[in-house]
């Protein structure tokens, strides 16, 4: 950053240029778009199912007929790109989370049906075990309850390339197992999908803001009350989130995520900075919530506050936010620009 002297007061008054609206508007550095949102959705098996998440306010959980109501909205609205996350039965989670790879998986299935009847949203899937394992864990576990890397990373092979099948545009490895993104990379190669985008999850921290995700998915239950540091990242740690980058980066990946999101936008800038790769940010359950919560209280403007917080995003380096505001935030963006064609036609 430059360190130049531009004048003193008066000479150089930085009031006049945010003295009106069409000079704010002129200056303004970032700008928040709907070509910048990801929607976050959580997949029920069954049909015409709707169960509320009691810990996020205004989010359902969604059987797939319902979840294609709910996409079609969203191609109207112009959002890009759906983030799917599967809602399995206990009946269907074990030790080796072999229902992970079921080509009739909940997940798969959502994906066919997704690409079927709207082709041109995107659609990217979680690669990860947790969702599919009894005890919660992102892996399968040794006798001492330890994460085993290599032998999670061939299930997680499994799971992408079902993913990549079944029509994936995206899969996201959110796991964070060492060289899984190489291996992945490597399988999608040689089954022919070339074109499948990796999207890894490469500063995943061991945060307290996934809570309400876990009660989303339903894995919060199994954890009983363990924890993920041994394969999440430290939150005091920010140079080890760059090695966890270049890795990643080097072994194949398309883009990077950085998650929690505004906890941790010091990494974003960061990452974007040492690396100008496609960089992501997870604003995730748990800053949702908080966000919600302030906001049914009457302490937050619901509006400016999610849409402040959004562009703080872009301001850190984000090309894309993971929200679960945003089918609120298009809808929000789509009533400006109506409002903008009508006030010129007047």
């Amino acid at each position: 950053m430059t360190q130049q002297i531009f004048g003193n007061f008066q000479s150089r008054r930085l009031r006049r240029t945010r003295n009106q609206d069409f000079s704010r508007r002129l200056v303004r550095e970032n700008t928040l778009t709907v070509d910048d949102l990801i929607y976050p959705v959580f997949v029920l098996p069954g049909v015409g199912r709707r169960e509320a998440v009691e810990s996020m306010p205004g989010i359902d959980r969604l059987s797939i007929d319902l979840l294609l109501i709910e996409a079609g909205e969203l191609v109207q609205l112009g959002v890009p790109l759906i983030a799917l996350f599967p809602v399995v039965d206990a009946s269907q989670k074990t030790l080796m989370a072999e229902e992970a790879y079921n080509p009739q998986g909940l997940a798969q299935e959502a994906v066919r049906a997704l690409k079927a009847a709207y082709p041109e949203l995107g659609v990217m899937t979680d690669v990860a075990l947790d969702p599919f394992t009894v005890h919660g864990q992102d892996g399968i576990l040794d006798d001492n309850a330890y994460v085993l890397n290599d032998i999670t990373t061939e299930v997680l092979v499994k799971q992408a390339l079902s993913q990549a099948e079944a029509g994936a545009d995206i899969v996201a490895p959110s796991d964070m197992m060492d060289g899984r993104i190489g291996a992945i990379r490597k399988a999608l190669e040689e089954a022919g999908f070339i074109n499948t985008q990796i999207m890894a999850y490469s500063a995943k921290y061991a945060s307290n803001y996934y809570g309400p995700f876990r009660d989303a998915v339903g894995s919060a239950a199994n954890l009983k009350g363990a924890n993920k540091s041994t394969y999440q990242m430290d939150p005091a740690n920010s140079d080890e989130a760059l090695q966890e980058v270049a890795f990643d980066i080097e072994e194949g990946a398309d883009s990077v995520m950085v998650k929690p999101g505004m906890p941790y936008l010091d990494v974003v800038r960061r990452v974007k900075d040492q690396f100008g790769v496609p960089t992501f940010a997870y604003q995730v359950s748990g800053e949702y919530a908080m966000h919600m919560a302030a906001i049914q209280n009457g302490w937050l403007k619901e509006r400016e506050t999610v849409l402040e917080s959004l562009m703080c995003f872009k301001r850190a380096g984000a090309d894309g936010i993971l929200t679960y505001f945003a089918k609120r935030v298009a809808t929000w963006l789509k009533e400006e620009q109506l409002a903008k064609y009508s006030d010129k036609k007047k």
